[in-house]
């Protein structure tokens, strides 16, 4: 790690820092990634990219380097890791109950019943025998890519972390069994084409402490190649949304894609449902970014200097209610097609813009491109929306998730054109 006077931005992949008055207006910049993100960076105006040991301003990394070059700590996993988050949602729901509530709590019921396997193995059993033959889903805590995942029935389909429950804990250290989750699987998903998807959306955390997030209008639902059906449990290709796993089918098409711009979904819903009821599904959408994000509000180490871009997987139900399935700490940003590489980069941009490393931003701002700034301490608002009439079903107002994304015209009214450049 370079030793020049900078402050820091830990990011998705890494830990940016920050020159603080050097009175110089380049940005030196590294990039330990060669897909989306390498091309934006070397695209940005008064943006330079520096190599090896070179003093840098901002570097997107991976994990590797940030675990080589800091402590520990700032790699807890809190909201991120599959078990951690349905812990920290549990704790979470159970502190709202006891001071605000059941019905402040019951806002927390947007994640399946989930137990973290083997620790918690004999808990889950009793919750399995509570409904014989419902369907579970078995995933890994620490992979990602749908890799590890399988569906089952029937308990002797995972006996092996019964068999490690019984051992004592030094048996178990010697052979290091991987922890799963086992999760209650949604049986009755919302089908398009009879084909099952879910929604990839894009949450911008600048600040936990106060806590300060942006949610972004653009996103995607990735669908299932096959048709659904509980038939066929073993089938990847129609229980796993993934990309990675989709792009395997042998009858996936690289044209056409497994991907609906978010937009599309918008409108195909509000054409089937009617506007209120999809205004009422987004709400709760909000909902789970603000709650699962206060869920680990505490316990994640607050830096001014940090940053983070969480992609959250939400997946709809027959009854249009929103679960929360996962949050990932490094989103693909590997373009699947043209389409998806032009959304992911104008997000990166738009991330860029947020982060402010160029000073153009006034901090009063409530819209950047295409992020809507959703919570600021408190919830925001729009200003054409009348507080009196929102009701306290109203989590916040002033997101757009799918709505139009006109970014381009609301950044040229509000940022100033780098130097030497004109206005975008």
């Amino acid at each position: 790690m370079s030793r020049n006077k900078t402050a820091g931005y830990k990011g998705p992949y890494g830990y940016q820092k920050r020159r603080e008055g050097d009175g110089r207006s380049c940005v030196r910049y590294k990039c330990g990634l060669t897909n989306t993100i390498q091309d934006v960076l070397r695209q940005r105006p008064g943006w330079m990219e520096v190599k090896d040991d070179g003093e840098w301003d901002f570097n997107w990394c991976d994990v590797g380097w940030l675990r080589e070059n800091f402590d520990h700590s700032y790699m807890e996993e809190h909201l991120t890791r599959k078990n951690l988050m349905v812990k920290n949602l549990k704790r979470y729901r159970k502190t709202l109950e006891r001071e605000a509530g059941r019905i402040e709590a019951s806002k927390c019921d947007f994640f399946p019943r989930t137990f973290e396997l083997p620790s918690e193995y004999h808990l889950f059993v009793e919750e399995f025998k509570r409904s014989p033959g419902s369907t579970w889903i078995m995933k890994p805590v620490a992979r990602s890519q749908g890799k590890g995942i399988f569906l089952f029935q029937k308990l002797k389909d995972i006996m092996d972390w019964k068999k490690d429950g019984s051992r004592s804990e030094e048996q178990r250290d010697e052979t290091q069994v991987e922890s799963y989750v086992a999760q209650r699987y949604i049986e009755n998903p919302y089908l398009i084409s009879g084909r099952k998807f879910d929604l990839r959306v894009y949450v911008l955390v600048t600040s936990y402490i106060p806590l300060k997030a942006w949610l972004y209008r653009d996103g995607f639902a990735r669908f299932s190649s096959t048709r659904f059906s509980l038939t066929s449990i073993d089938d990847q290709y129609v229980h796993l949304t993934n990309v990675a796993v989709q792009k395997t089918a042998p009858d996936y098409d690289p044209e056409k894609g497994c991907k609906w711009q978010m937009q599309q979904l918008r409108r195909y819903l509000t054409a089937r449902h009617g506007t209120e009821t999809i205004e009422a599904l987004f709400k709760d959408v909000d909902n789970i970014f603000v709650r699962s994000l206060q869920s680990v509000q505490k316990v994640i180490i607050n830096d001014k200097h940090c940053f983070e871009l969480y992609g959250y997987d939400i997946l709809l139900d027959q009854d249009l209610k929103p679960w929360l399935i996962e949050v990932n700490a490094s989103p693909s940003l590997t373009a699947s097609s043209q389409e998806d590489y032009e959304m992911k980069c104008c997000l990166l941009e738009d991330t860029l813009h947020i982060v402010d490393m160029e000073g153009r931003l006034t901090g009063r701002e409530k819209r950047v491109g295409g992020y809507d700034l959703m919570w600021n301490d408190g919830p925001v608002y729009r200003e054409d929306v009348n507080l009196e009439t929102l009701g306290s079903a109203c989590f916040t107002a002033n997101t757009h998730l799918g709505c139009v994304n006109d970014r381009k015209k609301q950044l040229r009214q509000l940022l100033k054109p780098f130097p030497g450049k004109k206005r975008i």
